[in-house]
């Protein structure tokens, strides 16, 4: 027989032992310290949104600018739960948002690197960029997929019985965004190798951009973002394996390690290292239209001119440079 939860008492009130039975906590989360993971994303939400318009890099900013308003409105709800911890509205506004906004960085992340390897050459990896980035935008789908669905099962329940099913499913979905990180960075791994091993892969149309620091940047913005990505999922994965009324869910201090400030560097980098910042017009080289199928990497538009290998598209960009400002006329994703 199923045994309700949540059923609170008419006498029950915000003391230690009434939060612990009945709370969705078993704490009062710290209104400061929230308040300033609010404060941060709120700026880092007005710098995507402008840098996103300014650059026109849609793709890569509308993820972004997803993630950071679920990441606003997730810690919302964790100030909302220290003035009523027994408030399932305020439950469902921090373990949903908060849970689901990583998947949108990803999302931008797995963008980034069919533009990489456009312009070091799609020769360094045994996959095509537009494979790669649907492959594990497929991935990052099924996986806020499975977030969602178990985060509204889980914060919703009645009983011990379907709340356990909905932490599974989160668990689930967070295991496969742990998945499939992983294999990105592997795969990134490989690409690097090749890098080093066979450099006559490398495209040589880019060479002058690639000895820039502007994209070394912007590489490092990409390597960054995936490792807090990866730490912080992995630390998620842990805490629900343990329930909502485990050590790991009612440690603060761990989750704002691990939860806020990872993602606080994440959201950092992505915008200090913003590919309109650092790559400029070279973002459009890896463009690729989804319903046509149409790949616009720049291997595909290589002619031969006095015998060196160029493209129109590199020209366009060798005009541009991260600083010029000009980025803002030509349309990206």
């Amino acid at each position: 027989m199923s045994t309700r939860i949540y059923s609170i008492p008419d006498n029950c009130a915000q003391y230690h032992e009434c939060i612990v039975a009945w709370g969705y906590l078993n704490y009062l989360p710290n209104v400061a310290a929230n308040a300033l993971f609010v404060a941060l994303f709120f700026i880092g939400l007005v710098a995507q949104a402008f840098l996103g318009w300014r650059h026109r890099t849609w793709g890569f900013s509308t993820a972004l600018v997803l993630g950071i308003i679920l990441e606003v409105v997730g810690y919302g709800g964790r100030i909302g739960l220290h003035y009523n911890v027994f408030t399932q509205t305020w439950f469902i506004m921090y373990l949903c948002c908060l849970t689901l906004a990583p998947a949108f960085f990803s999302a931008a992340v797995y963008l980034s690197l069919s533009r990489l390897l456009a312009i070091y050459g799609e020769g360094l990896c045994y996959f095509k960029g537009r494979t790669i980035t649907l492959t594990f935008i497929l991935c990052d789908f099924v996986s806020l997929v499975l977030q969602a669905a178990g985060g509204a099962i889980a914060s919703t329940a009645q009983t011990h019985e379907r709340r356990n099913m909905g932490v599974n499913i989160m668990i689930a979905g967070l295991s496969s965004q742990v998945a499939a990180t992983t294999a990105f960075s592997l795969l990134c791994l490989h690409i690097m190798w090749n890098l080093r091993k066979n450099p006559s892969k490398i495209n040589p149309a880019t060479e002058d951009f690639r000895r820039g620091k502007a994209i070394r940047m912007f590489i490092w913005a990409i390597v960054i973002a995936t490792a807090t990505i990866l730490a912080r999922c992995s630390f998620r994965v842990a805490e629900l394996s343990e329930g909502f009324k485990g050590a790991l869910a009612n440690d603060e201090v761990l989750y704002m390690i691990f939860e806020a400030v990872m993602m606080v560097i994440c959201v950092f980098v992505l915008t200090v290292g913003h590919p309109g910042l650092t790559l400029g017009n070279y973002w459009n080289i890896g463009e690729f239209h989804w319903r046509q199928g149409r790949n616009r990497e720049i291997e595909k538009q290589h002619h031969q001119t006095h015998g060196h290998a160029v493209t129109s598209e590199v020209v366009e960009a060798e005009s541009y440079t991260p600083s010029s400002g000009d980025s803002s006329e030509h349309k990206t994703n």
